[in-house]
């Protein structure tokens, strides 16, 4: 009988040993894996929070880039998100010459817009974007069924049609240079750009031609919401 004690003693203090070192390594590994979830959390929280910032900012900027509607030279187009010109300005087909007629209303447009956007009050540290997109028009046909195609080789988007684009948003950019009219470094970078056939919302079908044009689009630029206190 003692003999058996002996041995049940031992054996007990054994189990007992082990059951505590894996109880120990559980909750050293339980506690591990709780604070790692906790820290992406708080990480998960703060990047959530500056988007947040981020978006209520822009949505400040946006809601300020209002002032830019008057009917005599922009309006806000809702249907593509953008502000447009209130009237339009359309090139000859393969020409990137500003029709004479519109010159003046262009002129008093872009001076309309340094206008607004430096009366805007917005943080030192804020920038603008000003892209001025030169589009071009595909060669369409109406069928018999009344739908439209754009099968032809002509609307292969080359280095001619992205020219011509260029060409036509670079013509905006230097008739209100030659004006006097220039959005000052660093707070303004103005972009003259070609998207030839492509570009978002594009006029379709019927309205093809009415994509011999340009579109000016002011935004935010998003790197510079980190140089802002938000």
């Amino acid at each position: 009988m003692k003999q058996r004690n002996d041995f049940f003693w031992p054996s007990y203090v054994d189990l007992m040993t082990a059951l505590f070192l894996t109880m120990l390594v559980l909750f050293v590994l339980s506690y591990k894996l709780f604070q790692d979830k906790q820290a992406n959390l708080v990480a998960a929280n703060a990047k959530l929070e500056v988007q947040l910032r981020e978006k209520k900012k822009i949505d400040e900027i946006k809601e300020s880039l209002k002032r830019l509607e008057d009917p005599r030279y922009f309006v806000y187009n809702q249907d593509f998100k953008r502000y447009e010109l209130s009237f339009n300005i359309s090139f000859a087909a393969n020409s990137a010459e500003l029709p004479a007629a519109d010159k003046p209303r262009l002129i008093a447009a872009g001076r309309f817009l340094l206008r607004q956007l430096s009366a805007l009050g917005t943080p030192d540290g804020l920038q603008y974007l000003l892209v001025i997109e030169g589009r071009t028009a595909r060669f369409s046909r109406r069928l018999a069924s009344g739908a439209y195609s754009y099968d032809s080789p002509k609307n292969y988007d080359g280095t001619i049609t992205r020219q011509i684009s260029y060409a036509r948003a670079l013509a905006v950019y230097q008739l209100w240079r030659e004006a006097g009219i220039v959005f000052p470094a660093p707070r303004y970078e103005v972009m003259p750009a070609g998207s030839g056939f492509g570009g978002v919302n594009r006029y379709q079908n019927a309205q093809e031609d009415l994509n011999r044009r340009f579109i000016i689009q002011i935004q935010p630029k998003i790197g510079s919401l980190e140089e802002v206190k938000l």
